[in-house]
């Protein structure tokens, strides 16, 4: 008789496959996942003249209507078993909206694309996450998500090379025929991780490594008491609220610039960036339990205020692509850390994707009030008032980050911290 959890194919066999179809889906999802967001922002000021004000709008909407249902689409992706379906479903509302984006540029059906776009994007984090928790044991978690955070950001390095050429070549306007494009790739990936290798009590973290099915989830409200949650989650947000509109912004400042060359140069940011993020991916995989995560996240919360003041030194092209480097140390190390911290606090509760959904909600917040804030800063002080404001909060964050968030690392195999 088949013990419950226990994967019904045969590991030796299918770990290769699968560890290329997720690399895939990593990979892909790059795009889908918000990596054209600064090419919409530079195609509304550039191409359609918006002000910073409707930009700011557009996005703050989008965002915060976004916000209403990630925590949910957490619970919900705990609850089913059809995970791949899900991710799949949510690839087809984003290929719709790149595509109404594409054909009608204006402001409502901009704004309604948006928001769909930011809705559906919210299924992706998770996801992916509870696939890689279902797939993978706990002790392969933090190679394995420093390698899906690599493989992300190798897909932006791909994304950005081409959407830049397809810029540059044709227009603006039809970078956005990539989201369907790349999301009908993203679906096939998905569609090949099979569904009976994913054992759905540990894809939400439920029980021991044997897969203890009988374990019960976690009250969900408990994680309003969650201590190290709370406190990861408002540091999350803060992180967010500086950094979201800081590539906007230089993106912004290029166009200005060189409006011939926008979307190659905003290429050229993103590619810069992500090719430091790909290996500090790596080796936060690597060390995140040799160093602790507290450790390697100071450093990633560090780097961003020093980034954002470096902004206001030059002009220069050279100088903001060069500084935008920086970026990648703060994003690698977010992006491979991050389902790795919420899996050590969730650990056994069986409410994995709800506490992810909800360290993503305070994420988007952060993400979705930056714009606007920084929108009304621009509007009223420019940009070098616009950057050194983010530093600041920037550097609030790093404060709180550093007082009030314990290493979560686990002291023994299966401890939890609630």
């Amino acid at each position: 008789m088949k013990k419950a959890g226990a994967l019904p194919l045969d590991p030796a066999g299918q770990r290769p496959r699968i560890a290329r179809a997720l690399d895939a889906v990593n990979f892909l999802l790059a795009d889908v996942r918000g990596a054209l967001g600064p090419y919409l922002n530079v195609f509304l000021i550039t191409q359609l003249h918006w002000s910073q004000s409707q930009v700011g709008l557009v996005t703050t909407v989008g965002g915060l209507l976004g916000l209403a249902v990630q925590t949910p689409i957490g619970a919900a992706i705990d609850a089913t078993s059809a995970k791949r379906g899900v991710t799949v479903l949510a690839l087809a509302v984003l290929a719709l909206a790149g595509l109404v984006i594409f054909i009608w540029p204006q402001f409502w059906p901009v704004a309604v694309a948006n928001a769909a776009m930011a809705v559906a994007g919210d299924v992706f984090g998770p996801a992916v996450a509870a696939l890689t928790l279902g797939l993978f044991a706990r002790a392969e978690l933090p190679r394995r998500m420093g390698r899906n955070s690599a493989f992300d950001h190798a897909g932006n390095v791909g994304i950005a090379a081409v959407a830049g050429a397809v810029g540059y070549m044709f227009s603006q306007r039809a970078v956005f025929l990539l989201v369907p494009v790349f999301a009908a790739l993203a679906a096939a990936a998905v569609r090949a991780i099979p569904a009976a290798a994913i054992r759905q009590d540990r894809a939400r973290d439920l029980g021991g490594e044997a897969g203890d099915s009988a374990a019960l989830p976690g009250n969900p409200w408990h994680l309003l008491h969650c201590r190290p949650l709370l406190v990861f989650g408002t540091c999350v947000m803060l992180f967010h609220l500086a950094n979201a509109a800081l590539l906007p912004l230089v993106g912004q400042k290029l166009a200005a610039a060189h409006p011939k060359t926008a979307t190659a140069m905003i290429s050229a940011c993103i590619i810069a960036a992500q090719l430091v993020m790909l290996p500090i991916a790596l080796v936060v995989g690597r060390t995140a339990d040799s160093w602790g995560r507290k450790k390697l996240f100071l450093v990633g919360f560090a780097v961003l205020p020093v980034r954002a003041v470096l902004y206001t030194f030059s002009n220069d092209s050279a100088w903001l692509i060069g500084v935008q480097l920086l970026d990648g140390v703060g994003a690698g190390i977010f992006g491979a850390l991050t389902p790795l911290v919420v899996s050590d606090i969730m650990r056994g509760s069986g409410r994995y994707n709800l506490a992810f959904g909800g360290v993503t909600t305070a994420q988007g917040i952060g993400a979705s009030l930056s714009g606007l804030l920084s929108g009304e800063v621009m509007d009223h002080c420019g940009y070098s008032t616009t950057f050194l404001t983010l530093g600041a909060l920037a550097a609030v964050a790093l404060g709180v980050f550093a007082v009030l968030m314990p290493e979560t690392a686990p002291r023994t195999k299966e401890a939890p911290l609630f």
